[in-house]
Formats: structure tokens, sequence, C-alpha cells
């Protein structure tokens, strides 16, 4: 009887640390994801904490550099839960190149997640600019509106590492002084923005995601489809070459040489002199 029961103990005891594992496993073992981020930051705006738990800071650059705006609390943001769509309302811009600076003293893999939504302009072209890290070029010519649209979230993701001193993002490689200085590289259309920003330790997988945009998810569908569908004369696939996208130009652009043209107005007047001049001959012969 004794045994008997301690064989039904030993049951319940491995019953209870299974479930217990599948748990853990099933909640990413390890840190969570606030656990992860080493450093946060509501740009333009005050201290919040998303539903994923992170901490976002008030923004550092208060008062010091740039300008700070809600001009978005009156919008709806589109993919961002009702929760934290002010993560995505206020905003930091400036007249010229700005930045964060962050610490970072473990080595490792970390990821950088930058938040931003067009909240003022209505098509695109209107604000175009780049991101540097460290002085790498790892955004260039966002535009947010071409990306998204007016008033939606867009999430910019940028894995990058830490190792024996030397930081590697997108297949490039610098020195690393345990600083992280993430730059908002101001272009020739209007003024580089930032809502939010956070660092984190972890891999892509990690990052939460953005709530799904049906539009967006409709074209890039589509353009996969015409991707695979298009083959050459022997039934083989063709090279796809690249799709031309808005890219910022060198300067302003050209007036136009025809705006004033008024070419349309010289003809009825060369007509009356082309006809004029061989009638007046006529009549000094008579």
């Amino acid at each position: 009887m004794q045994r008997l029961t301690a064989q039904l103990v030993a049951g319940l005891v491995a019953a209870v640390l299974s479930l217990l594992t599948k748990q853990c496993v099933a909640n990413g073992g390890g840190p969570n994801l606030a656990e992860r981020v080493i450093w946060a930051v509501n740009a333009g705006g005050e201290a919040h904490v998303d539903v994923h738990g992170i901490h976002f800071k008030k923004d550092p650059l208060e008062g010091k550099v740039g300008k700070a705006s809600d001009y978005g609390v009156r919008l709806p943001i589109l993919r961002s839960s009702p929760e934290d769509q002010i993560l995505y309302q206020t905003e930091r811009y400036n007249e010229d190149t700005f930045g964060y600076d962050i610490p970072i003293r473990d080595e490792g893999s970390y990821i950088l997640v930058l938040k931003f939504s067009e909240v003022y302009f209505a098509q695109s072209q209107q604000k175009v600019f780049d991101v540097r890290l460290n002085g790498h070029v790892v955004v260039k010519d966002l535009d947010i509106f071409d990306r998204v649209g007016h008033s939606t979230a867009h999430d910019e993701i940028v894995p990058f590492s830490i190792n024996r001193g030397k930081l590697t993002v997108q297949g490039e490689v610098s020195t690393f002084n345990g600083k992280l200085a993430v730059e908002f590289v101001k272009g020739y259309y209007d003024n580089p923005k930032v809502c939010a920003l956070y660092v984190m330790k972890g891999t892509l997988d990690d990052v939460p995601k953005l709530q799904p945009h049906p539009g967006l998810e409709k074209h890039e569908e589509d353009e996969e489809e015409d991707d695979e569908t298009e083959g050459g004369e022997d039934g083989g696939k063709k090279p796809v070459l690249p799709r031309s996208k808005n890219r910022v130009q060198s300067g302003p652009r050209t007036p136009n040489p025809y705006a004033a043209d008024n070419s349309s107005l010289m003809f009825p007047i060369l007509v009356a002199f082309g006809v004029f001049i061989p009638t007046l001959f006529c009549l000094c012969r008579l």
C-alpha cells in the first residue's frame, strides 16, 4: 500500500513539473520581453508603460534638442493597440540631424526598434530622411507616408551585435566604445523625426509585431505573385529587376521650362502678319 502511494505521489509530482515546464516554454523561458529591453524613450512625450510591460522614459531631449509635438493625439493610429497609441501620437523633430546616445555595457545580439507614424503630411515625398547607427546608414530614404499611409504605425527594426569591441550591423563593422548613437539625418524633404524607440537584447523573433494592415498585406501579396508569375520566353523565370522607389533628389526640382510657354498666343499674331504683309505689297503696286 505504501509503495502504491509513493508511486502515485511521484506520478503527481512528475505531472506538475511537466506542466510547469510547458508553461515556461510557452512564456519563452528566461527573461520576459520587458526585462530584455535595456533602454526605451517616448520621443516628444511623457513616460509610458506599454502592453508588453516596456517602460518608455520621458524624452531626455526635452528642452535641449529639437521640438516636441503632440499633434497626433487628435488622431487614432492604425495598427497600434489603443493603450499604446500615445507612442505614435507624440514625436520629436528637428530642423537638423539629431539623435540619442544609448549606453550598452554587455556584448551580445540586440535589436533597435524605431517607431514612426505620419500624422501631418497627406502625401509621399513630403518628409524623407535617413537613420544612422554609429555612422552606419541603417534606414535609407524613409518616407513614412509612402510606406504605410497617414496616421498609421510603422516600426523600423534593426538587428545588430556587439562582440569584442566591435559593432556589426547590416554587414558593416566598426569599433564600439560603449555608446550607441542613433541619428535621424536631415534630408531634402522637411525635418527628420521619431515617435519612440527602444533597444532590447534578443533576435528578430523576439520583437512584438504591429497589428496587421489589410491594405498593405494585400499589396505585398500582389507584388509577390507578380514576381512569381513573371517568366521568360523559355518558360523559366526571368530575373526580376528591383522595383524603383521614390528617391530623395539631390536638390530642388528643376522648374518646368514649358510652364511659361506663350507659343499658343504668338501663333495668331504670326498668321495675321503673314496675311497682312502680302496684302500690303499688292496694294502698293496698285
